[in-house]
């Protein structure tokens, strides 16, 4: 699939696949590095790995075949569940997040989702009012359950977002 929207260049969009894996894992510790409230890398490749066996990554690409960016996509019933996602860094503020936003909800929509959720973290507050414009609502919270350790005296919760397909 090919995504025009507003960006500046048209970007292509594909399910990732074990051979991606590498590239994957780079945007999306490169994206994260903000997030310095936990240690070390967001993910590694064997944890992304397990993920593809349970979901789909889906990728960006520029017109040469350069990864731009990711999102992580899961069928949950007829619920969808993105995450993960990041933008290539040089690429942020360019529109393609809500392009990859578009293509997950499509993606879930296809497989008979009718509704989509995300999880953010509350240390995130950047976050819920990009995932509003997009048409998401609060529906409540969760334990967050870190993949890496938080820092000494930080506390965190997961904001659970929704919004029908």
């Amino acid at each position: 699939m090919t995504a025009q929207s507003k960006l500046k260049c048209p970007v292509r969009i594909r399910i990732a696949t074990p051979a991606d894996t590498a590239s994957v894992n780079a945007i999306v510790n490169a994206a994260f590095a903000i997030e310095t409230f936990l240690g070390g890398s967001r993910t590694a490749e064997e944890r992304m790995v397990e993920m593809m066996r349970q979901g789909e990554f889906l990728l960006a690409e520029d017109d040469t075949g350069r990864p731009l960016a990711s999102v992580y996509t899961e069928r949950r019933g007829e619920r969808g569940y993105f995450g993960m996602l990041a933008v290539d860094v040089a690429r942020q503020g360019t529109g393609l997040g809500r392009t990859m936003v578009e293509a997950a909800e499509e993606h879930c929509r296809k497989q008979g989702c009718k509704f989509m959720d995300i999880t953010v973290l509350s240390l995130r507050p950047e976050l819920p009012p990009f995932y509003r414009k997009l048409g998401y609502t609060e529906t409540g919270t969760e334990q967050f359950h870190p993949s890496r350790p938080l820092r000494d005296g930080v506390e965190c919760h997961c904001i659970v977002m929704s919004k029908a397909l």
